[in-house]
């Protein structure tokens, strides 16, 4: 609502547009008689002669309609004063079978992580118990996310229906306004988007009515922009998930520095309320998502007010099937083994996260065959979460002097693991660089420092140097200075793979053939 507003409105012709009010700090008595006079306030001369310091306050009375009116608004509004109410609606979570379809993956074709976690808003928008609840908002381009598939059932929210007809009337999927659609769309207009966020993950304390914003946007819209916002709505106790689309330093080449988020984990680092991830694959971003509406929903949560960030990309990969004995547990606290090298040799270690774990892979197949090396490879699911189980680990030991210290999840997780660790991520090394602390590995960080290179995908992890090769040859730089392999092999490497040419790389996702 924009409101236009008159200075001093209602005090009369001789205060309405001036600032006189700031500088007087009583009125005369001939002030309080024109203010009564132009407001028709039934008080007579005499009752404001008796003490123009006090001047006796007016009642309509409550049969009055404008007395009617304003308690009716009230009432309407839930009471005479704003509040949250500690009970609302119970709440039936969606059924198991509904994350089913985010542990297929993609089969012979390629999605990226977006399209998985778009299917996956699917089936749960589907869920007959739970689907009413969901309200997906999108500040830009619906179709950039493949989200105008919720077009014909969802519909855009509009209280007036639409009222004109969209120039893709004729296509499958046009574009569909409706009094009872589901789906916000605010155009461009992150504050707006951040608002109706808010008032949507807060609508279980203010309505009594859980409702689960999905609030899509680029990942570099996000904490940068609305960062405020988002702290606003953590004051607020806001719950929901904020979808950070895009993601990463080196996916969205071609358009400038706009889409080049190297630093979104860092700035939602500080944010108390904002549990963040950056997962690789559809099957961990299933399991992030339920864990998310039960720690906000479930009947055992006691830490509620949260909202889950979650990085995903715009880069297409196979996605694989959720594996079996699966690490759910690692997946939700932040770090599990994704894979196990069978090479025998010198051992290493490769943590990664989000897209930057197809790399990490083939990274492990170059070295294992190239260079005789071991490395196995983890998926980091969350940097931010690990950070903060680490620095609670340090606060309870700081706290209970002389018991025994709890070892951070990280650390418990690494506790066999031999040989250097590699960190590498499409964020810039400060990201990876959260949970060094708490290693006693030897430890490099890879990722995307500095304001971008506009390019293609491989170029411009070449250029960051936190592609494929450079994984390798940073490993074999740490295996090298341990006397663990051949002392030239480092150089070597870096010849042979140009590692110095940043037009090396060739367009594939991994940076590079081996």
């Amino acid at each position: 609502m924009l409101a236009k507003t008159v200075k001093g409105y209602g005090l009369g012709p001789h205060f309405e547009g001036r600032n006189a009010t700031h500088q007087m700090k009583k009125l005369t008595l001939d002030d309080l008689k024109e203010f009564r006079d132009y407001l028709r306030i039934p008080i007579s001369d005499a009752q404001l002669e008796e003490d123009p310091y006090s001047p006796p306050y007016y009642h309509p009375g409550w049969d009055a309609p404008e007395m009617a009116y304003l308690l009716e608004r009230r009432k309407a509004l839930g009471g005479f004063t704003p509040e949250r109410r500690p009970q609302h609606a119970a709440v039936e979570l969606p059924d198991a079978k509904t994350f089913d379809v985010s542990k297929r993956g993609s089969g012979k074709q390629q999605a990226a992580t977006t399209m998985a976690f778009v299917r996956l808003l699917k089936d749960l928008l589907r869920d007959k118990n739970f689907g009413h609840r969901i309200v997906p908002i999108v500040p830009d381009e619906s179709r950039t996310f493949g989200m105008d598939a919720f077009f014909p059932t969802a519909k855009i929210y509009n209280p007036k229906g639409q009222n004109y007809l969209s120039v893709d009337r004729d296509l499958v999927l046009a574009y569909k306004e409706s009094a009872q659609g589901q789906l916000i769309h605010p155009g461009i207009n992150e504050a707006g988007a951040v608002a109706a966020f808010t008032a949507a993950g807060t609508a279980y304390a203010t309505h009594g009515v859980p409702l689960v914003p999905v609030y899509v946007f680029y990942s570099m819209f996000g904490f940068q922009r609305t960062g405020d916002a988002f702290w606003a709505a953590a004051d607020q106790m806001t719950r929901g998930f904020i979808i950070g689309a895009t993601a990463g330093r080196t996916t969205l080449t071609g358009e400038g520095l706009q889409h080049a988020d190297g630093h979104s984990p860092i700035l939602a680092a500080t944010n108390p309320a904002v549990v963040t991830y950056d997962p690789a694959y559809g099957y961990e971003m299933g399991h992030i998502v339920r864990d998310g509406l039960e720690r906000m929903y479930g009947p055992d949560s006691t830490d509620r007010n949260l909202m889950y960030y979650i990085t995903v990309y715009n880069e297409p990969i196979t996605q694989p099937n959720e594996p079996e004995n699966l690490d759910v547990n690692g997946v939700l606290k932040g770090i599990y083994r994704v894979s196990a090298s069978e090479a025998e040799g010198p051992k290493s270690q490769i943590l990664a996260s989000g897209v930057s774990v197809p790399w990490a892979l083939e990274a492990q197949r170059i070295l294992a065959e190239d260079w005789g090396v071991s490395a196995d490879v983890w998926s980091v699911t969350s940097w931010n979460e690990l950070r903060r189980d680490g620095l609670a680990a340090e606060e309870e030991a700081f706290l209970n002097p002389g018991e025994p210290a709890r070892v951070p999840f990280v650390a418990r997780q690494l506790a066999d693991a031999q040989g250097p660790v590699v960190a590498v991520s499409d964020y810039m090394k400060a990201v990876p660089d959260q949970i060094r602390q708490f290693l006693p590995h030897q430890f490099a960080s890879l990722g995307a420092d500095g304001f971008g290179f506009s390019d293609t995908r491989a170029a411009a992890r070449r250029f960051f140097k936190n592609d494929t090769h450079s994984i390798v040859v940073k490993t074999l730089q740490l295996l090298a200075a341990r006397g663990e392999v051949e002392e030239g092999a480092p150089s070597y490497a870096m010849d042979r793979y140009k590692l110095l040419d940043v037009n090396a790389g060739n367009t594939g996702g991994a940076g590079g053939e081996s």
